[in-house]
């Protein structure tokens, strides 16, 4: 479990070797084939979009994220993906998609109502018709932070990497610090995020609001039915055939 906001290059190129190629990538490569054109918001380092181009995906493949160090990486990998430095709301790009994905939990870095709001009418903007919008959130009721604490630190590359809760779970978000240290590093460097967790029917409401519609919904990437003690809550939505009344 990795904040996404890895802007400093030092931590862009721990990213890869916290989070190697995992069942939600697959799950998610598996959309992007499907797809004529993708556009993947937090991209990170750009792993996914640039292993459906080695695949041979041969549609317009585009990703977005906010931390230059990331995307640093991401061109490095590949230079026939268009990579943009920016957010939904800075640097959308131009032209309509088939997909629209975000992986990494990043969706619950929008953690305000107004904020989830703006983002998925930004999202829901970008689909072209019949488009489709697949991201998943950690399920409220499995309660992932109870999990980040110091005693279960990694070390990657001579990197540790602690978590910690700083303020719990509120009904709405769970505050946390990530702390980096390790020789050669100088003083620890501590990274502080909010995630928003949503339930299923919360996550609806939105969605609906933005004219996007529920098409699955899944409790883990095995594609198992979600129920109350699904570690994940992962929808693959639509645009609706019309917008919802404001």
């Amino acid at each position: 479990m990795v904040d996404h906001a890895f802007a400093d290059a030092r931590l862009a190129g721990l990213y890869d070797s916290l989070n190697p190629w995992a069942p939600c990538d697959d799950f998610y490569l598996d959309l992007v084939r499907g797809a004529g054109s993708v556009l993947d918001v937090g991209c990170g380092t750009g792993a996914l979009l640039a292993r459906a181009r080695e695949q041979g995906h041969p549609g317009r493949l585009c990703g977005l994220d906010p931390a230059a160090g990331m995307l640093s990486v991401a061109r490095r990998r590949r230079a026939d993906v268009e990579w943009i430095d920016g957010t939904l709301s800075s640097a959308r790009p131009d032209g309509l998609f088939d997909l629209a994905l975000m992986n990494g939990h990043a969706f619950q870095v929008w953690v305000d109502d107004a904020e989830i709001r703006t983002s998925l009418d930004a999202v829901r903007e970008l689909l072209a018709p019949g488009g489709r919008f697949a991201f998943e959130t950690r399920h409220p009721a499995a309660r992932a932070w109870e999990s980040w604490v110091p005693e279960r630190a990694v070390e990657v590359a001579g990197v540790r990497i602690a978590h910690e809760v700083v303020a719990g779970f509120d009904g709405r978000t769970v505050t946390f610090d990530t702390t980096f240290s390790g020789a050669g590093w100088g003083a620890p460097e501590v990274s502080r995020s909010t995630l928003r967790f949503l339930s299923e029917g919360q996550l609806d409401v939105f969605l609906e609001g933005a004219g996007l519609v529920t098409e699955v919904r899944y409790g883990d990437w095995d594609r198992s039915p979600l129920t109350a003690s699904s570690p994940e809550i992962i929808t693959v939505c639509r645009v609706a055939e019309r917008l919802p009344h404001r």
